[in-house]
């Protein structure tokens, strides 16, 4: 007997007479219907041309935003994937297409951000002969998604998605990447045939033992130095609540892992820092000193370690708690003496509800932490008329609360991590994979999702570059977003490592850059230069206030290399040691 949603179609059809047959395009998107997709980011090619014609039947369900470069397009799915938890997707064509999505894939492996990449695939009968544009995508993302799969069988789509839906947003999150042959989207089945739609997929997450609780309660209560490292992707609002209540009860310090500074609001008076790239020194050896270390989401991977020098491997000095949402991660490089799998929201809430101690060892720990986080938050001066430490101060006074900021990679973003105070859960998006071109289109899915949110993308002249074909996606539909673009002329990152390594040997880093506001401008964009700091807030109010995309280009000099060094100083190190 025929299910009642067995062949579930779309508003426009007014005929209540079920249809004899139904596509393999139609049930790809009547699942992502079913699962509450809002918006699909494409560019669009021949090999899934069917798919765009059922979502032409669903634009009062699900926004098909056209993009420019299919890098921009899964960065935009990547972006959905982090700031809502749940899945976004990428359509693209096959070869070049799929292989310009590669790195949107590749940032939601690293970042564990749930995605689904769908690729137009060349027709059944074609395969294994290097058809056009022919990939074997098992083979080629097999290394950098959790699942990849071609659907053969039309009547097998909903069985594909749903599980593509689950594997993507329970344990540790992740991209999923299907391959959909021309001739399959476009079979006609009969609908008697096809499996039925599955229901909207549901998170599955482990959650902790009480002995596992109890033996937190205990290890952290005969602790005397301990401290706190939370971060990871599968994080709530409410698990950020239940967070913040615990470590104020247990009056502990708390870092936040690379990148996942907004965690916990960045004023609160027990945390003490992100714990990444350039950290505070002051805050790596708070954490070196530490007896009981509880990291609470984050992989523990390169960045949030100083590239595994920050903790002993592979039993670490301190007493390790590491909670972690995939069993496959617990032990990949630090044997915890109490490793747990489970979800963040899952254990967040049961440590909200442990009873502290009367008292504790380390009273006064967190507001030295603090203490110590404010003053690496003030800016230091740097070579020229633009002091980008001020600069991110002035944003963070203009920008409300729930403002999102994004940024790609290079050293400019060392200054928004170090000087930019993060005070609303999932207004920071960024790539801990350290991908440049993300901020772009990162910032133009954000405001997608929430166009009553400012939404500010902080980029390097090269990292924009990368990306700046998007300003026509963000102009076509009408994405207010502000383009910080901080003008070097350079790869800063990669000049800086230049000179620390090979001194005075300054080869393949140098950049012409166009104006980048008459660049904008061109697009319909509204777009000025600064060149000094007092220019930048004038600047920021016009900008916000635009009614149209607007970018701000802040011209640097090149000796601005870091908050923390000038390219002579860094020069300087790279002298002495060729010449130790």
């Amino acid at each position: 007997m025929q299910q009642p949603n067995e062949t579930t179609r779309s508003d426009h059809d007014h005929d209540h007479n079920k249809p004899a047959s139904v596509t393999g395009a139609r049930l790809v998107v009547d699942a992502l219907v079913a699962n509450g997709v809002e918006r699909v980011f494409c560019v669009p090619g021949e090999s899934y041309l069917a798919v765009l014609d059922a979502l032409a039947d669903e634009t009062a369900r699900i926004d098909t935003l056209v993009c420019r470069h299919e890098a921009a397009a899964a960065n935009m799915a990547e972006a959905v994937g982090k700031l809502t938890g749940k899945p976004g997707i990428a359509l693209v064509t096959r070869g070049p297409g799929a292989t310009h999505a590669s790195i949107g894939v590749h940032t939601a492996f690293q970042d564990s951000s749930p995605m689904i990449l769908l690729i137009g695939h060349v027709a059944r009968e074609q395969m294994d002969r290097e058809a056009f544009q022919e990939i074997d995508y098992r083979r080629m993302f097999g290394q950098m998604a959790k699942w990849v799969a071609q659907i053969d069988d039309a009547r097998r789509v909903p069985e594909y998605l749903s599980h593509a839906f689950h594997v993507a947003m329970s344990g540790r999150p992740g991209p999923v990447v299907l391959a959909l042959p021309e001739d399959m989207l476009s079979d006609a089945i009969p609908a008697a045939t096809a499996q039925p739609t599955a229901p909207a997929a549901q998170r599955v997450q482990a959650s902790p033992s009480q002995a596992q609780i109890e033996r937190v309660r205990e290890l952290l209560a005969n602790a005397k130095q301990p401290f706190v490292i939370a971060g990871g992707h599968g994080w709530t609002p409410q698990a950020c609540a239940d967070l913040q209540r615990f470590v104020e009860n247990w009056q502990l310090p708390i870092g936040l892992a690379f990148r996942f500074q907004d965690t916990l609001d960045n004023d609160h008076p027990n945390y003490a820092g992100d714990v990444g790239l350039g950290a505070n020194p002051a805050l790596s050896a708070r954490i070196r000193e530490a007896d009981v270390l509880l990291a609470l989401g984050p992989r523990l991977g390169e960045a949030t370690t100083a590239g595994y020098a920050l903790l002993d491997i592979p039993k670490t000095k301190q007493t390790l708690i590491h909670v972690h949402q995939g069993a496959e991660e617990l032990g990949r490089v630090y044997a915890a003496d109490l490793p747990i799998v489970s979800g963040l929201a899952e254990f967040a809430a049961q440590l909200a509800a442990l009873p502290a101690p009367d008292s504790v060892a380390w009273t006064g720990s967190a507001t030295q932490a603090h203490e110590a986080y404010l003053a690496w938050r003030t800016p230091r001066p740097m070579p020229g008329d633009v002091q980008l430490g001020e600069v991110m101060q002035q944003l963070r006074a203009r920008l409300p609360d729930d403002a999102i900021v994004t940024n790609g990679a290079g050293n400019y973003a060392t200054w928004l991590h170090r000087h930019f105070a993060y005070r609303h859960f999932r207004s920071q998006l960024a790539p801990t994979s350290g991908a440049m071109g993300y901020g772009v289109p990162a910032a133009i899915a954000a405001k997608s999702l929430y166009p009553q949110r400012a939404v500010v993308a902080l980029a390097g002249d090269g990292c924009f570059m990368m990306a700046s074909s998007e300003l026509a996606t963000a102009m076509q539909y009408g994405l207010n977003v502000v383009f910080i673009v901080v003008n070097n002329s350079h790869y800063g990152t990669i000049r800086m490592h230049q000179e620390r390594n090979y001194p005075n040997r300054v080869h393949g880093t140098q950049l012409t850059n166009p104006d980048f506001a008459a660049f904008a401008q061109s697009f319909g964009a509204h777009g000025e230069t600064v060149t000094s700091t007092a220019q930048f807030a004038g600047a920021l109010d016009r900008a916000l206030n635009a009614g149209k995309p607007a970018l701000i280009e802040i011209r640097v000099t090149k000796e601005a290399s870091t908050p923390a060094a000038t390219l002579e100083q860094v020069r300087e190190q790279g002298r002495k040691a060729r010449a130790q």
